[in-house]
């Protein structure tokens, strides 16, 4: 493990230690309590809202209910539900995914009240190109409660929009990036740098329009990439239907108490599933982290708490909907727990290469069983593999995964080689099986396989474009306001070529391991929502204030709204109702 990982290791332990977990679920709890339980109305008047009825052309902002919500979405929607929940079943176990379906909940309260907020707080000095986001509501909200702490707002504002900008760079940009470089090189042998330099000019194509080219990209690629996924997903689980009582059954069983060691996965406790549950689940949905505000700020209306009820779609829809769908596909498919790929040759035990460093030594690959040929075919050069190691006996044993990889020799036959493992005590080969790694999206991809091969190969790697892209450019506009609140427009520019040449060095090889990928998009998602959970605490009550008002007003009939919009319209964002007294 070199420096950054060990770094990223040890930021991860304080970002999200137990204690951490437990008070952003409590201030999911307290907002969902306070607002009455906004979920609600998330689903019913939110939907409608969306829908156009209560859109009038007078409004300031730049995009339309829907193209802000798919901006959101599109940065939401993406390979944090396909790599994402893939990594949290891979490292938590089953059990995470029920954890995930908690945040999914409460994170629809979370995002009513911090986009409310921001709707609250924004800047329209430029009617068509609004600025919001928690910067605006620290830097507005301090300065209009007494002048003496218009420069402590300013302070809290800078490091907010640098967790923005760290955020940007691993979760928003360079996790898409490595997963699509990987799924690509892995299924049609393109160089995955390849991938990164196309990638980073179709990008960089949308991102110069700005908001509004973004949100109109997006209001076209996220309904048919959701549609896309929605219908293969639908197709495993009906193939699969007899699993899926088994499958709740599991979810539940596993958040409360341990799952035991299978196959390729090494065995889970209860803090592990909860740990990695809520982690993917803040990093899928960004409910607390103060990054849709960004994009929902740019939205045309004058309620700013219509604007928050909207956004509390966004946790359901990502969370609750797409993240199932993908966790029941890897659990119903039994790729979490999947049997080796192929069988060790008797005899094969873990050597003494140094003084407590032990590793396997140098031989031919072994052959795949039939059934994982069928499915992913024979071993190519460059793929990465582990075996299962014990250290210890009886209850104080423990499995570690032992890596290496399919090398070719002088001779150009595949060999395997290996890493090395850490160990005070002699390793044994807990079973005499090698598995195949799938980190991330791969894992899905696999999953999908498994049913029917090649649907993975065909459906994950379009998805995983699709997802990113739409991902990238959303997340390149939040990093862009908090470069335009710290530094100007003149920035921008400048950004927007660095926001770029990262995808390339994402697709560069230096992520190999779940651990890896998890600790890189742990650290980004983390460090924001320490930034802005205190934000979200000191003006809640503001919030909440705007909101039960605007609720009353809706419930006393006040507002009046009009006929939906047509989907056709909504996508181009044109408005509904012309009458500015309607939809008030």
């Amino acid at each position: 493990m070199n420096a950054f990982d060990v770094f990223l290791s040890r930021a991860n332990a304080i970002l999200w230690h137990d204690a951490v977990l437990f008070i952003l679920m409590g201030v999911g709890i307290l907002f969902t309590i306070w607002s009455g339980f906004s979920q609600y109305r998330a689903l019913t008047h939110g939907v409608a809202a969306v829908r156009g009825k209560y859109d009038h052309k007078g409004d300031p902002g730049a995009i339309s209910h829907f193209q802000a919500l798919s901006a959101a979405l599109s940065a939401t929607v993406g390979l944090g539900n396909i790599g994402g929940v893939a990594l949290a079943i891979a490292l938590g176990g089953p059990g995470a995914v029920f954890w995930m379906w908690m945040i999914g909940i409460v994170g629809m309260a979370l995002k009513t009240t911090e986009v409310t907020l921001a709707m609250i707080y924004r800047n329209v000095d430029e009617p068509d190109n609004p600025h919001g986001g928690p910067m605006w509501v620290v830097s507005r909200g301090l300065a209009k409660r007494h002048p003496s702490l218009a420069g402590v707002g300013m302070v809290i504002a800078m490091i907010f929009c640098a967790t923005l900008l760290i955020s940007t760079i691993t979760g928003g940009n360079m996790f898409q990036a490595w997963n699509v470089g990987l799924l690509t090189e892995n299924y049609f042998g393109i160089p995955a740098q390849a991938t990164g330099i196309v990638l980073a000019i179709l990008v960089g194509l949308v991102i110069i329009g700005g908001i509004k080219r973004i949100g109109s990209v997006a209001g076209r690629l996220v309904p048919v990439m959701c549609l896309l996924y929605l219908v293969a997903a639908t197709y495993v689980l009906v193939m699969r239907a007899d699993e899926l009582p088994g499958v709740m059954k599991l979810i539940v069983v596993s958040a409360f108490s341990p799952t035991e060691a299978q196959g390729a996965f090494l065995g889970g406790t209860v803090a592990m599933a909860f740990m990695f549950g809520m982690k993917r689940a803040f990093f899928s949905n960004e409910a607390g982290q103060g990054s849709a505000p960004i994009a929902h700020s740019a939205a045309k209306t004058k309620e700013p708490v219509r604007e928050g009820v909207i956004a509390g779609l966004e946790p359901f829809i990502d969370t609750i909907v797409v993240c199932t769908l993908t966790a029941f596909v890897i659990l119903a498919s039994g790729a979490w727990n999947r049997s080796a790929e192929a069988v060790f040759a008797e005899g094969t035990e873990p050597v003494a290469v140094a003084p407590g460093e032990w590793s396997l030594e140098t031989t031919p690959a072994p052959r795949k069983t039939r059934e994982e040929a069928r499915i992913t075919g024979d071993w190519r050069p460059g793929e990465h593999v582990f075996a299962v190691l014990r250290i210890g006996e009886g209850d104080g044993s423990a499995l570690h995964r032992l890596r290496g990889q399919i090398d070719l020799d002088e001779n150009d036959e595949l060999v395997l080689t290996w890493e090395t493992l850490a160990s005070a005590e002699t390793p044994v080969l807990h079973q005499p099986g090698l598995f195949r790694e799938y980190p991330g999206a791969m894992l899905t991809s696999y999953a999908f396989d498994r049913v029917l091969p090649g649907l993975g190969g065909f459906l994950v790697p379009i998805a995983a474009w699709l997802f990113a892209i739409s991902t990238m450019i959303s997340w390149s506009y939040y990093g862009e306001q908090g470069v335009v609140f710290m530094m100007g427009k003149r920035f921008v520019l400048p950004y927007q070529i660095i926001y770029c040449v990262l995808i390339i060095v994402a697709c560069s090889g230096w992520i190999t391991t779940d651990a890896q990928l998890d600790n890189l998009i742990g650290f980004g998602t983390g460090v924001m929502l320490f930034a802005n959970i205190p934000i979200m605490l000191i003006f809640g009550h503001e919030a909440m204030k705007a909101y039960k008002d605007y609720i009353r007003r809706l419930d006393a009939g006040e507002m009046h709204p009009h006929k939906a919009t047509s989907m056709l319209d909504l996508v181009h964002g044109k408005e509904g109702d012309d009458d500015p007294e309607n939809g008030k």
